[in-house]
């Protein structure tokens, strides 16, 4: 699911003038087909603007032109997107969602391999696109609002990789001589900067690029029987 879904909001209005009706039980919604084509919009506004910001840059793209490679009147825009600087929002949001995926799976299984899942997919769809992360890295450069828009993601993303860590160090999978904060704010610095690396200059997968970097990172992740918690005593009525 894309974040465009989870942006998405229906609004539905019952005219005074017409009767009102029970609805049958089970029934669908009469909606569904007007969110479905809200959402197909929204998606297609989305995507013609990230394609635009790698074609042109960030701060070369209009508005108009976005809906206008979206084949959409320019106020179309406005219903879901207030400004420009949403459609990165949007993005960002998408890269957290990868975050989120890993910590559920972590709740459900061991942390490092939902950790190398979140690192090769990250960028997600964007991956072998270097253009289109060269256009997001320039955005935040240039633009103070985007900027503190990232910060904020970033703040978020890395309360979430503390918790697959803490995870991680209550059942003794991660050494626990380094708090979870600080093994959040290492491991998004790295991949923050592997993503950049290889944007500037593309050598192989990115997602292969990411495996590779974790797989030499990891290592010093795992536990030693020292740091390991100690087994729980019983007690004496036990």
């Amino acid at each position: 699911m894309t974040y465009s879904h989870i942006w998405f909001q229906v609004m539905n209005a019952t005219p005074t003038s017409a009767p009102v009706l029970r609805p049958k039980k089970n029934a669908k919604p009469r909606a569904g087909r007007r969110e479905r084509r809200r959402t197909e919009i929204r998606e297609r506004l989305f995507r013609a603007a990230l394609r635009l910001f790698a074609e042109r840059g960030y701060l070369q793209t209009t508005v108009e032109d976005i809906t206008e490679a979206a084949d959409v009147g320019k106020g179309t825009f406005f219903n879901y997107f207030p400004t420009k600087e949403h459609v990165l929002a949007t993005f960002g949001a998408e890269r957290l969602a990868v975050i989120e995926t890993a910590l559920e799976e972590a709740k459900e299984g061991p942390a490092l391999p939902a950790l190398r899942r979140m690192a090769r997919n990250l960028a997600g769809p964007w991956a072998e696109s270097p253009e289109m992360l060269r256009a997001i890295f320039s955005a935040h450069a240039s633009c103070a609002p985007v900027r503190a828009e990232l910060h904020k993601r970033l703040i978020v993303a890395r309360r979430l990789i503390a918790g697959i860590f803490e995870l991680a160090q209550q059942r003794g999978e991660v050494r626990r001589d380094i708090s979870p904060a600080d093994l959040a704010r290492l491991t998004q610095m790295i991949l923050f900067g592997v993503t950049l690396a290889w944007a500037m200059k593309p050598d192989g997968s990115l997602r292969a690029t990411e495996a590779q970097v974790w797989d030499l990172f990891a290592p010093n992740l795992v536990a030693d029987q020292k740091s390991r918690p100690a087994p729980a005593k019983r007690s004496a009525k036990s």
